[in-house]
């Protein structure tokens, strides 16, 4: 069974060997609030559903499907773990997983998020991954589908919705709130041991010597499969981390100490930094639907 780690994200005991012996970054370690859904036989270019979850939930296993997935919270944070790494969403964010992507999509406790699915060629979104904020008028459509019968006629205004939602959809913000991780085994043992333990504050020459490389090999190894230096990388993970916690009502005191800053304004200045707003104005604007 997955360990829960410090930061709150469920984590696999140990990575898993494809056959030829490669260690891959298993998704399976997340709880899911899913009912047994599936989006692909719904014959509608766009359909939306609402998505509550329970803390006695059980868990949905790793899985794919043909139609893209657009997760929006509407209440707590979403996380998404695909085979490239982590995403998570706070209230009003959105997570994109195109079509045919393995993926896991989790909600906090008590959370409420709505499935955007829309057919293969119709999305105005990316081939990839990826996270974004989600305006008010979106967001409002969004739900409102939700509410209408999925099997709407094809003519009529319903699906008129539906063609603006995709006309909107390519608008929205994109968000920097992922944690990249590669297929490499060093890079899944160091992201393995600092999700587990985020105030791991061990330098870069300190981790070379755990997985048996040269400080230098390393870094090279690190910014070739992630585009980030080892301390942005760090720091981004304790971006994504910091944005669940504080999704869940965590105190940014609370967060500091869990992710090692010496203190709460040395946590804020980090956050501030690459997120443009300090960690409360961040999730306040956000949660009133609105964004910098």
């Amino acid at each position: 069974m997955p360990k829960t780690a410090r930061s709150g994200v469920k984590w696999p005991e140990a990575p898993v060997a494809d056959e030829a012996g490669s260690m891959l970054w298993d998704p399976t370690g997340l709880r899911v609030s899913f009912t047994t859904l599936d989006p692909d036989e719904f014959a509608r270019p766009l359909v939306s559903f609402l998505v509550q979850r329970n803390v006695d939930d059980d868990e949905l296993p790793i899985h794919r499907h043909r139609k893209g997935q657009l997760v929006v919270a509407a209440e707590g944070s979403v996380m998404c773990r695909t085979l490239d790494g982590l995403r998570i969403v706070p209230s009003n964010g959105a997570v994109w997983i195109p079509g045919g992507i393995p993926h896991s999509v989790s909600m906090s406790d008590r959370g409420r998020s709505y499935c955007v699915f829309i057919n293969p060629g119709l999305s105005p979104l990316p081939d990839s991954c990826a996270t974004f904020s989600i305006s008010p008028m979106l967001r409002e459509m969004i739900f409102h589908l939700a509410n209408l019968p999925p099997l709407y006629p094809l003519e009529g205004p319903t699906s008129r919705l539906a063609q603006v939602i995709l006309d909107e959809l390519a608008q929205m913000k994109a968000e920097p709130l992922h944690f990249p991780v590669s297929s490499h085994p060093r890079i899944q043992r160091i992201a393995a041991q600092l999700l587990e333990a985020p105030d791991d504050r061990r330098t870069i020459r300190e981790w070379a010597a755990a997985v048996a490389m040269s400080e230098r090999t390393l870094a090279r190894l690190i910014l070739k499969h992630t585009g980030m230096s080892f301390g942005r990388w760090r720091q981004q993970l304790h971006i994504v981390i910091a944005v669940q916690r504080l999704s869940m009502g965590a105190t940014v005191q609370a967060i500091s100490q869990e992710l090692g800053y010496d203190s709460p304004s040395a946590f804020t200045a980090m956050f501030r930094k690459h997120m443009g707003q300090p960690p409360r104005r961040y999730l306040q604007d956000r949660a009133e639907g609105t964004t910098t």
